[in-house]
């Protein structure tokens, strides 16, 4: 087992970022944004503003910056990602794009499932909850129109 990867597992390919709906396909951009640091924190911030209006990007930050400190901090594990650039999708990405998508889809069920994977049973509600939050939000701000490529490098292509 890997050090820099204590559960690889989490790591394994399972698909494409091009094979995703836009909702789980920003999950998963935003997702990695997020925890690269202050500097891609920053560029998603402006993405969303450019996209959605200050208001409701200030909102869609929050709500994302919330979900995803709450996975941190409560994970069963960290979360595996693939880079910034990588067209692949991971486990664990495809596992909490899912659960942000059947959270906004109203797919209680199937979210607690998949929070539950992600953080401990005593957290899988408020999980759920979270991202119940979010889901709704970001599918509000991308029902107009699909986001404009967030802050991706011209090699990390979705389709």
């Amino acid at each position: 087992m890997s050090t820099a990867h204590p559960s690889p597992r989490g790591g394994v390919t399972v698909g494409t970022l091009s094979e995703l709906p836009p909702l789980e396909a920003g999950a998963v951009i935003y997702l990695r944004h997020w925890f690269s640091g202050s500097e891609t924190r920053d560029q998603m911030r402006r993405d969303f503003e450019v996209n959605f209006g200050p208001e409701m990007a200030d909102a869609a930050f929050e709500a994302f910056g919330t979900l995803c400190n709450f996975c941190a901090t409560h994970g069963r594990r960290p979360l595996v990602r693939h880079g910034m650039t990588c067209k692949c999708l991971g486990a664990d990405e495809n596992c909490f794009a899912n659960l942000l998508a059947c959270a906004a889809e109203g797919q209680q069920d199937d979210a607690q499932i998949l929070a539950s994977l992600i953080v401990t049973p005593r957290k899988a509600s408020e999980l759920t909850q979270l991202a119940s939050d979010c889901g709704l939000l970001m599918q509000q701000i991308m029902a107009p129109r699909p986001p404009l490529q967030p802050a991706r490098p011209a090699t990390a292509t979705l389709h």
